[in-house]
């Protein structure tokens, strides 16, 4: 018999050029006593059948073993006939005379067999993380291993979960075969991996180069980028040549940044890193981008209380003042207008690259509507508005888009007085007014409410003379007399000397709000808008004489006597 040919220890037809059954059995005698194969042992053998159910193995002995298909199944592949593979000899002989054999066996030898020569020799195995177990790992390294929480990785792993289903090398540290126990360290791995880098990194290491690194670690003052075994400090101002506020703004753990060395120190291996000087100073050509005039495009970084921070181009920024924010609004917080993400335009006012300052401005966009606001607004003409605002002193009616004007609370009325504008308008009101007063210059202008109807007191001294009969309403008392209504707008003051003769002590012992009165006016003064009224005059007009009055002596009229107005009377008034 050749030896590659199969052996069966089925009996069957001898084929063509085939040696007699007999010279064959034979042969398997003669080499079973030969062999010196060892029950428990790992031996070789040649896939000779592959069956639904079992796989037949010659391993050279008299008889071929068994090994149901299971176990290939549990290895993802079926083996195919002529394949050599490692078997576990179980037995020589089972209750029908066949060798027993197992591959599961064999392969788990193997595996014990190679965790142990890496435990002796310090190598590295490979295995692939399973589940998170009590204090650590499970990994597959064709056994189960246990990986403490301590020997994942160089720092503390906060999410061991996140590793489930990675492959990872780890050293063997602890091994009991008997037991089937298997501790590992990743972290040996680790270490080692980064001392060859570190050793690497630091033989062309050189400043000026560019590296790529990673993003190790975020302080608020800079991020520290592994190079290779060796970590460098990327300070928050050599990030950008702009504003950065944090760290974090920029990058993140875990991102691949490319860096340039800085200054690297050899004996205490301290590393700085750059990451704009990958890229030249924009303020070197900011003369030459933003001249002063030039108009441009930009984001709001930042708000002060003096004003707003406007990125032109990453790394130069410019301040509009709330100064300059306006033509006509006064500005007391910049958030009035902006705010931090919006996207403005702007003039440039002032260029200084030596303090890497530029001024903007944001109403030097448009026009300012106060050059030629005399053309558009002359006093003395009426204009429509709308009421603004409305404050304590007046109310600003906004008269165009920029231009506003201030109707003070003393034009709003000629006869009433108005304790606050919400007495007299809205805000949204639409409203007419007269322009007073203009001033270009201090971006001025006076309105006028009252001043679109005839002043009521111009004319008053006319309408009521001094010494007629009117009839008014008591309208309000004080404690020194009482106001009467003459015609709206048009109060007298009927003083608490002239109510009576006889002495009083309040005015309501004489008068009530809402009286109607017949009074006599004994004194009218248009500038100072008062009219003076009585009561007990009327009554001495109108009584009859009585003997030895002086009044009787001048007939109908009487002349000056001892009233205390000292008027002269005219019965028929």
């Amino acid at each position: 018999m050749k030896k590659d040919e199969p052996r069966s220890t089925l009996a069957g037809s001898r084929k063509e050029g085939e040696e007699p059954a007999e010279e064959r059995m034979e042969d398997w005698f003669r080499d079973s006593v030969t062999s010196e194969f060892e029950e428990g042992e790992v031996v070789h053998g040649r896939v000779v059948h592959v069956g639904t159910s079992e796989v037949l193995v010659d391993v050279g002995y008299k008889s071929e073993g068994t090994i149901p298909i299971e176990e290939f199944h549990r290895h993802g592949t079926l083996p195919k006939v002529g394949d050599e593979i490692e078997v576990y000899l179980e037995a020589k002989e089972d209750s029908e005379g066949l060798i027993v054999l197992s591959k599961d066996k064999a392969d788990k030898i193997k595996v014990w067999d190679a965790i142990t020569q890496a435990h002796e020799k310090g190598l590295p195995v490979e295995g692939r993380v399973v589940e998170v177990v009590k204090g650590g790992l499970a990994v597959d390294v064709g056994v189960k291993a246990f990986l403490p929480g301590s020997q994942v990785d160089l720092r503390p792993v906060k999410n061991l979960a996140g590793m489930v289903g990675q492959s990872i090398r780890a050293k063997v540290i602890k091994l009991n075969r008997r037991r089937g126990n298997v501790v590992l360290s990743r972290r040996s791995v680790l270490e080692e991996e980064r001392e060859e880098k570190k050793k690497h990194t630091l033989e062309v290491l050189s400043e000026g180069m560019v590296l790529t690194g990673t993003v190790k670690n975020i302080t608020d003052y800079g991020a520290f980028i592994d190079l290779g075994g060796i970590d460098g400090l990327l300070h928050v101002t050599d990030m950008s040549w702009g504003r950065v506020g944090h760290p974090s703004e920029i990058f993140q753990v875990g991102d691949q940044v490319e860096v340039v060395v800085l200054h690297f120190d050899r004996e205490t291996g301290r590393v700085s890193l750059g990451y704009k000087q990958k890229s030249s100073d924009p303020w070197e050509r900011v003369e030459r981008t933003y001249a002063a005039g030039t108009k441009a495009r930009g984001r709001v970084v930042s708000l002060t209380n003096y004003g707003a921070f406007v990125e032109l181009e990453p790394g130069v920024e410019g301040l509009v003042h709330v100064s300059e924010m306006s033509w006509t609004r006064r500005v007391r917080h910049p958030s009035k207008l902006v705010n931090v993400g919006d996207e403005v335009e702007v003039i440039v006012l002032d260029v200084n690259r030596a303090a890497k300052r530029i001024s903007l401005g944001m109403k030097q966009v448009e026009p300012d509507p106060w050059a030629t606001i005399e053309e558009r607004y002359k006093p003395g003409t009426r204009v429509l508005g709308k009421v603004r605002n409305l404050t304590d002193f007046g109310a600003f009616v906004e008269l165009e888009p920029g231009v506003d004007g201030l109707l003070h609370i003393s034009d709003m009325s000629w006869t009433r007085s108005v304790g606050h504008p919400s007495e007299v308008l809205k805000k949204g009101q639409e409203l007419e007014t007269l322009i007073l007063n203009l001033d270009r210059e201090n971006k001025r202008i006076s309105l006028g409410l009252k001043q679109i109807q005839p002043d009521p007191w111009a004319t008053v001294a006319q309408r009521f003379p001094m010494g007629s009969r009117v009839t008014g309403k008591v309208v309000r008392l004080t404690d020194f007399g009482a106001f009467v209504e003459l015609e709206p707008g048009v109060d007298g003051l009927l003083h608490i000397s002239q109510m009576s003769n006889r002495p009083i002590g309040r005015p309501d012992e004489i008068v009530s709000v809402g009286d109607e009165l017949t009074l006599l006016v004994i004194r009218v003064d248009s500038n100072e808008r008062r009219i003076g009224l009585s009561l007990k005059e009327l009554a001495h007009a109108i009584e009859p004489p009585k003997v030895g009055d002086e009044r009787t002596t001048h007939g109908r009229r009487g002349k000056k006597g001892k009233h205390r107005d000292d008027y002269e009377y005219d019965d028929d008034n």
